[in-house]
């Protein structure tokens, strides 16, 4: 990483670029799974050097990109339930747990091994262990991948919960329609540095530098600049608008 200096709080927030471009390195040093060299990452007021990843558990939760390096018990429910039960009492440990899979849509299967469901469904349970964590902070590490239609519209209503709740939600993304469809700020990372930081209207309409990235604004943008669009559409509600306002 190379001078990054950001202030997270209050937006929800994605971070694009190419693969290299420091975006997980970043979320495993505010995770306090990596320490910084040079200087200092403030997590609630705590310096993640003077604190360790596991003592950071309650207040910030990282959901990785691969499912299978996170799942290690033989039912869903023990899965989901490991952390909250070594720091809350049983009962409220196996009420958060109970919510989280309830949440994600996987209730029904809580005996079931994690390794007997589908990809989508693996990815799902990792998100619950970390909602059962009740943590201030949620990072996804590309949530969307691997994921089918009906697993991507589970994340998007756990995405607008937690941000109901007032949760700082954070995602490393390569996919741009959901990028600029649920997060209100995004932050454009190439070879360790921050390139461009606003609102998905502004920061994909900005083509230099998302050139510099090597990433492409979402297809609905794609779209509108081939049908002679002046406008720069990010979402499929705001393209037909300007779709039926022009018939």
């Amino acid at each position: 990483m190379n001078d990054v200096s950001l202030d997270l709080g209050g937006e929800s927030t994605a971070f694009i670029g190419q693969n290299g471009a420091g975006k997980s390195t970043l979320m495993k040093l505010l995770k306090g799974l990596l320490v910084p060299e040079r200087g200092d990452i403030l997590i609630n007021g705590k310096n993640t050097k003077d604190t360790s990843a596991a003592k950071l558990a309650g207040e910030i939760g990282l959901i990785f990109q691969n499912p299978n390096e996170q799942i290690f018990k033989h039912k869903v429910f023990d899965e989901v339930a490991f952390g909250p039960r070594r720091i809350m009492d049983a009962r409220e440990a196996e009420a958060r747990t109970a919510a989280a899979l309830r949440t994600v849509g996987l209730f029904h299967k809580k005996d079931v091994n994690p390794y007997d469901l589908s990809l989508s469904e693996r990815k799902l349970v990792a998100a619950a262990s970390v909602l059962a964590m009740d943590t201030d902070i949620v990072i996804f590490d590309e949530p969307t991948m691997g994921q089918d239609e009906k697993g991507i519209r589970t994340l998007k209503a756990i995405l607008e919960d937690l941000k109901g709740q007032g949760k700082l939600v954070l995602a490393v993304l390569h996919d741009m329609a959901f990028a600029a469809e649920c997060f209100e700020r995004i932050v454009v990372m190439a070879h360790g540095e921050i390139l461009l930081d606003g609102p998905p209207e502004a920061v994909f309409a900005n083509e230099e530098a998302l050139k510099k990235a090597g990433v492409e604004p979402p297809p609905v943008m794609q779209l509108a600049i081939r049908c002679g669009f002046t406008e720069r559409p990010v979402t499929k509600e705001s393209f037909l608008r300007l779709y039926y306002e022009r018939r």
